[in-house]
């Protein structure tokens, strides 16, 4: 994990410069050192937690996720928490759905105080609020005391992960939301499959071509997807295996003419191939709804790998599963023999909503979160924020999902650079990621869905926040 930390640290240095030139997003993509990672050195002195009104109740809003169902209840236990350390009553909405169950609400002008809440949603709720500038800026918050305790906010959190894009969006030095669960993405397999076969995870993308008919000549589909939505942390990972940190942040920023370069050409190349040995039934169960159905189809041999996160434990605990099943995960395969394979680093958010009405007392429970209390509270469902030594403890699959940095892959961080609102103009997710559903339905060419990002691009360039 130190070197995990490492990397990820030397991923901000590299967008932190990117930032300074008006191009700053999500979670920059790392370069390579050997230095060890630092606490955050801010050294702004320690605020005190502003005081809140008497009898103050403030609103938090928390997807139901992974972490949720590992532990149920986690949420409320944290609110109850915050509440015996700062007398601030808290009223909790946990929800699989929470868009559908916030948005009305908030379309009448009544906003929660607090929302947890990543970007990569289907809905695409937090871009929403990202591209409108209804977010608040909460760099103040990393100088105020943990609520409970004596230490500043700052020295809570890993060095680094306050100076992203995903939690500096504007490339404008401040921060808008909280970085929160982070965890190592790649393919998840059923190690016991492959171990009763007698075949090897492939560390080359040829591998993973050859892999893909020994696994069709059985009837198992080389791969699938929740939902296209996953693509994102694939499709990062993927470009920074290929052409490293340069075209990373070239193509995450739209630089001109960066997809019709050999990296793009390779990027595109693989995951049209890869779409063609996807299990044809995942398309129509790829929405929030019913993606656990594509998930299954791993539980069950009928497809060898899926893209997801740390948090497929907890959700699928209760799942059947094929005899002999035993999680696996390894990161995207090398771009070329010699060459090192890629996992992407995922990162949660919370936020406060410009408009939150109870602004002071949503920043002490944003302290909150990073408090000893609430990281411990949130470690029972297996989440794992970027607090240091919280990894040291690790033990089973959690053990396994987080060490694999330290068995070789690079670390990328970063998303596609926020931009304004243009009319036309979709979403990243929808020029990027949800084409991908007709590859592998044969009703939409890679000619014609490179040709779409291109325009896109243009557009997103013109339009960059900073």
């Amino acid at each position: 994990m130190k070197k995990l930390l490492s990397m990820l640290l030397a991923s901000v240095m590299v967008l932190s410069l990117l930032a300074a030139c008006g191009g700053g997003n999500n979670n920059p993509a790392p370069s390579q050192d050997n230095n060890p990672p630092q606490q955050s050195d801010n050294q702004t002195p320690s605020e005190p937690a502003p005081a809140p009104a008497e009898d103050v109740t403030i609103q938090v809003a928390a997807l139901a996720s992974g972490y949720e169902e590992a532990y149920p209840g986690m949420w409320q236990e944290v609110c109850d928490a915050f509440t015996a350390a700062t007398g601030i009553k808290v009223e909790l909405i946990v929800d699989k759905n929470l868009e559908d169950v916030i948005g009305p609400s908030m379309q009448g002008g009544e906003f929660p105080d607090v929302i947890h809440l990543a970007t990569g949603r289907e809905k695409g709720l937090t871009e929403q609020f990202i591209k409108d500038r209804n977010i608040a800026d909460i760099t103040d918050v990393l100088s105020m005391t943990v609520p409970g305790e004596s230490v500043k906010v700052s020295d809570k959190i890993v060095g680094g992960f306050t100076d992203t894009s995903v939690t500096n969006p504007y490339g404008d030095g401040k921060t808008y939301l909280a970085p929160m669960f982070y965890s190592p993405c790649g393919l998840f397999y059923n190690a016991g499959l492959f171990a009763e076969k007698g075949w090897t995870v492939p560390t080359t993308w040829d591998e993973m071509w050859t892999l893909a008919e020994t696994a069709k000549a059985e009837d198992i589909s080389l791969f699938t997807y929740p939902t296209t939505g996953y693509f994102d942390a694939f499709l990062y990972a993927l470009m920074y295996s290929v052409g490293g940190a340069d075209f990373f942040n070239q193509a995450t920023t739209y630089a001109e003419g960066i997809w019709d370069t050999p990296e793009a050409q390779q990027c595109f190349d693989i995951i049209t191939k890869l779409a063609s040995y996807t299990n044809p039934v995942t398309p129509a169960q790829a929405n929030d709804q019913d993606f656990t159905q594509n998930q299954q189809l791993v539980l069950d041999n009928k497809a060898l790998f899926m893209p997801n996160g740390t948090w497929i434990v907890g959700e699928m605990a209760e799942a059947p599963r094929a005899d002999g099943f035993k999680w696996g995960m390894t990161a995207l395969p090398a771009a070329k023999a010699g060459g090192n394979g890629a996992s992407y680093c995922w990162l949660e958010q919370a936020w406060i909503p410009a408009s939150a009405p109870n602004m002071d007392a949503a920043k002490q429970f944003v302290a909150f979160l990073y408090s000893d209390a609430a990281c411990a509270i949130f470690a029972k469902g297996g989440a794992v924020q970027p607090v240091p030594g919280l990894t040291d403890n690790l033990d089973g699959d959690n053990k396994m999902f987080y060490s694999i940095y330290d068995n070789g892959a690079d670390a990328a961080m970063g998303n596609f650079a926020a931009y304004n609102a243009v009319a036309g103009l979709g979403t990243v997710r929808e020029v990027f990621l949800d084409p991908v559903n007709n590859l592998v339905n044969g009703s939409l060419t890679q000619e014609q869905w490179v040709s779409d990002i291109k325009a896109a691009s243009d557009q997103m360039r013109a339009n960059i926040m900073g």
